[in-house]
């Protein structure tokens, strides 16, 4: 179970939480109905925050990455990597990619420094 701080959850009709404040997702039993399906209970607060989405998916919402998250993570991995398999490629065949190829490996390398975090 991975809760990310920071990342808002949608309720349902324009409602978003902070997923690191929920602290209990419960089914409505009674008036249940649109607009009635959960009862959000968050960090801080007495009374329950009404959802409008089924408790189990606001859980499947709530403890996984949203895909963008895991997009921006892979595409940082694979700029990792060609950082690494760029600092393996010699001068002679770094100049004969640019004259030849047009493909400045240092420009490369470069710019895939100034995206990657520290």
């Amino acid at each position: 179970m991975k809760i990310q701080p920071s990342v808002l959850v949608h309720l349902g009709y324009g409602k978003y939480i902070r997923s690191d404040q929920v602290t209990a997702v419960i089914p409505v039993d009674e008036d249940r109905g649109p607009g009635r399906r959960s009862f959000v209970y968050v960090q801080g607060q007495l009374q329950p925050i009404i959802a409008s989405r089924a408790e189990d998916t606001l859980i499947r919402d709530l403890v996984q990455e949203p895909q963008e998250v895991t997009q921006a993570r892979q595409q940082q991995e694979i700029l990792q990597d060609l950082l690494l398999e760029l600092g393996h490629v010699n001068s002679t065949v770094r100049r004969i990619t640019r004259d030849e190829g047009g493909l400045d490996l240092e420009r490369l390398e470069q710019r895939i420094r100034q995206v990657l975090p520290e």
